[in-house]
């Protein structure tokens, strides 16, 4: 399908548009990935059957800085900026560019296809999962270079109870992430070690919405239009479900001033 990235400023007004190549996506699924703000640059991944690529823009404009193809399938991760590296998970290999100019600073092999959640950072460490055919975690040192597969830069990994669609998340340490399915998982960030696995919630309950940390909970929105709260802590414990009848949540919560939209 044609695509093409917008700027709109608070009042609804177009600043400027950038037109994106047609894409070609596995089974029609579209793009999935957003864009992810480093300063004044728009950092955007689009990998698709065939010509997969990285760009910088300035947001300003949308001007382009610079453009790496990739050497990727389809995946829908958006990218994680870590200081002056941008970190996209993929199938072939998790990649770090340098965010100035594009070169591929460190990269890792190891992840399974259809590649959604978004890399989060604990501490030294950069986590990357896949839940879908073949799936893993990687739990990979920050500061290497070059070619980082197999190496002791990885410093733990896991291939049960990973997210196909949700971001995991993390907080004081701990890990979390919930499957499609409605498992929920706890460990801690630095090497693995299980708080709980695979938990089932009050409910069968199905996932695409990322779970969102805040003021001592772990917020859940489920396609059934519950919004499940749990306690954050080594310890499984719910502390409220709230039903939104007739609703069907399939984006992530976002915290602004105290507010859950």
């Amino acid at each position: 399908s044609d695509m093409a990235l917008l700027s709109i400023d608070k009042t609804g007004k177009l600043v400027w548009k950038k037109e994106l190549p047609k894409m070609r996506m596995r089974n029609a699924f579209g793009e999935g990935g957003g864009p992810a703000i480093a300063g004044e640059r728009m950092i955007l991944m689009l990998d698709q059957e065939a010509g997969s690529f990285i760009t910088a823009l300035d947001k300003n404009t949308g001007k382009e800085l610079w453009r790496k193809d990739r050497d990727e399938v389809s995946t829908w991760s958006t990218p994680l900026v870590i200081n002056d590296l941008v970190v996209v998970s993929a199938t072939n290999k998790v990649r770090a560019y340098n965010i100035a100019n594009g070169e591929v600073v460190w990269e890792c092999g190891g992840l399974g296809v259809n590649v959604i959640p978004m890399p989060v950072v604990a501490d030294n460490l950069v986590i990357v999962m896949s839940g879908f055919r073949s799936p893993n975690l990687l739990a990979i040192k920050l500061g290497g270079k070059g070619d980082l597969t197999g190496t002791d830069a990885v410093v733990w990994s896991n291939q049960r109870g990973n997210s196909y669609t949700a971001a995991p998340v993390v907080h004081a340490g701990i890990l979390y992430n919930v499957t499609d399915n409605g498992m929920l998982n706890a460990v801690r960030a630095s090497n693995g070690e299980i708080f709980y696995r695979q938990q089932r919630l009050p409910k069968a309950y199905n996932f695409k919405a990322s779970p969102v940390a805040a003021n001592g909970k772990l917020y859940l929105a489920t396609e059934e239009g519950d919004v499940v709260i749990v306690k954050l802590g080594e310890k499984y414990e719910v502390v409220a479900t709230n039903t939104l009848t007739d609703q069907f949540f399939v984006a992530s919560p976002v915290i602004v001033d105290g507010a859950l939209y």
